[in-house]
């Protein structure tokens, strides 16, 4: 998908993060985002790529409205977002901003039956009065893939599977018809036999419900199968984005083609390719002046030491931080 009249759902400009961690006397600085720029389509999927530790969920958590961003904006269909909410203000918000957190069992309440966590949302948000409540409850289960819906309303989480209750987490999200939803590494504790199930389902629910994707991951195949368009963040930084398929078989900066290398290959026995790159991912609270990724680069150079580069569009619709590209 690359409309460019297609609305932009989402906006954010400058997204900076900061926490500070220690002790009295021993105060650091973590930088765990630095000035983050994107947007997100009407249906479309974008995929946020990097390490643990990298930033991402960080940057959901501010869009989600549970972090307070240091500094930068946030536009939700161009209109900039209070840092601040009013109760009002938030719940209409948050009514169209979802969240997929990556843990489905604690985030979903031990207590409640599935029919309580369905209706919830419906009945905070006013969508529909009690009996299309229900009716719609049981349409979000089947569509979900746990069929007949009936059957699961009393239900508790303890007694269904892992891929089950991220059915039910989908569900909850869906409820309250948001427009995007942000999905917090949604595979990554589910058993490998069932991933692609819950892949080809938010996909499926994508046409169906007319939502967005923010699809947080680590894993850059499974990023190339869901999403659109990529980005690619190191050490809290965005180091280039663009169409899926032009990250996967051009990628543009050196940390991209890293991550390519490092995923396994089954041509190859799954057995990765050499790495180039040395060192480590370097301490958020002491990064680097320039490119957070030069002291590992192979492609280093002076100027890679001085200050972040610019974000350079190297064609429609892809653009890469890196000096390699500086003309």
């Amino acid at each position: 998908m690359n409309d460019s009249n297609t609305k932009k759902i989402i906006t954010i400009k400058n997204l900076y993060k900061e926490f500070r961690i220690g002790t009295i006397g021993n105060v650091k600085t973590v930088h765990a985002v630095n000035n983050v720029n994107f947007f997100i389509r009407e249906k479309e999927v974008l995929g946020l790529v990097g390490e643990s530790g990298s930033g991402k969920t960080t940057i959901a958590r501010m869009i989600a409205k549970l972090h307070k961003p240091t500094n930068g904006k946030i536009f939700l269909f161009d209109e900039e977002m209070p840092v601040k909410m009013k109760r009002r203000q938030l719940l209409k918000y948050r009514k169209q901003v979802q969240m997929i957190f990556q843990d489905p069992f604690a985030s979903i309440n031990p207590f409640y039956s599935i029919e309580y966590t369905l209706s919830r949302p419906m009945k905070v948000h006013k969508i529909a009065n009690i009996v299309d409540i229900y009716e719609r409850t049981i349409v979000l289960l089947d569509e979900c893939g746990l069929k007949p819906g009936e059957t699961y309303l009393t239900k508790y989480p303890h007694e269904m599977s892992g891929g089950q209750r991220q059915r039910i987490v989908i569900a909850r999200a869906l409820a309250a018809k948001p427009k995007l939803i942000l999905a917090d590494e949604p595979t990554s504790m589910l058993d490998v036999s069932v991933r692609l199930d819950i892949m080809n389902l938010m996909l499926d629910l994508k046409e169906k419900e007319n939502v967005s994707y923010l699809y947080i991951t680590h894993d850059l195949a499974g990023a190339h199968y869901m999403a659109d368009r990529i980005a690619i963040l190191y050490a809290g930084s965005l180091v280039e984005i663009g169409p899926s398929d032009e990250i996967i078989n051009k990628p543009l900066h050196p940390y991209t083609q890293l991550l390519k290398k490092a995923a396994p290959k089954p041509e190859s026995g799954l057995a990765p390719e050499r790495l180039d790159a040395r060192g480590e991912v370097p301490d958020l609270t002491n990064l680097p002046h320039g490119c957070p990724f030069a002291p590992r680069c192979p492609y280093k150079k002076n100027e890679c030491d001085i200050k972040f580069p610019d974000m350079i569009k190297i064609n429609e619709n892809h653009f890469a931080a890196c000096v390699l590209f500086y003309k």
